[in-house]
């Protein structure tokens, strides 16, 4: 999961990934996959870098993945059904990407509608 909070806190101090890397004794690479979330993040690490960005460490750490149980009590049997909900942070990026991909094809869907109305009309 991308340390999306990592990033912006990096960001805003001006620090490139490499002044980070030479920061915590390790190569541009390797800060690189920590902050794509391939290498999981040490809490020593986590300490370090919230230190070199002169913040505290609950501002900048995200969990490499989020579990959610939610608890849900249905009224007419007495029971509680309980179920995992997977929640992850998608870069907005992507989100927005999908979105105009959905529209894209809305939008052909609603062309290929109007075609078979026309393709109909013609056959009468």
């Amino acid at each position: 999961m991308v340390k999306e909070k990592l990033i912006k806190a990096r960001k805003a101090k001006k620090h490139t990934q490499e002044n980070m890397a030479k920061i915590l004794h390790m190569t541009q690479s390797q800060y690189q996959r920590r902050e794509k979330g391939e290498i999981k993040i040490s809490d020593e690490e986590w300490e370090h870098m919230a230190k070199a960005l002169d913040t505290n460490v609950e501002d900048i750490k995200e969990d490499d993945s989020s579990i959610h149980q939610v608890n849900n009590y249905d009224n007419q049997s007495g029971n509680y059904s309980a179920s995992n909900n997977y929640f992850y942070n998608i870069p907005d990026f992507v989100l927005e990407n999908q979105q105009d991909y959905i529209n894209l094809l809305k939008k052909e869907i609603q062309e290929l509608k109007e075609e078979i109305i026309a393709l109909k009309a013609q056959k009468k």
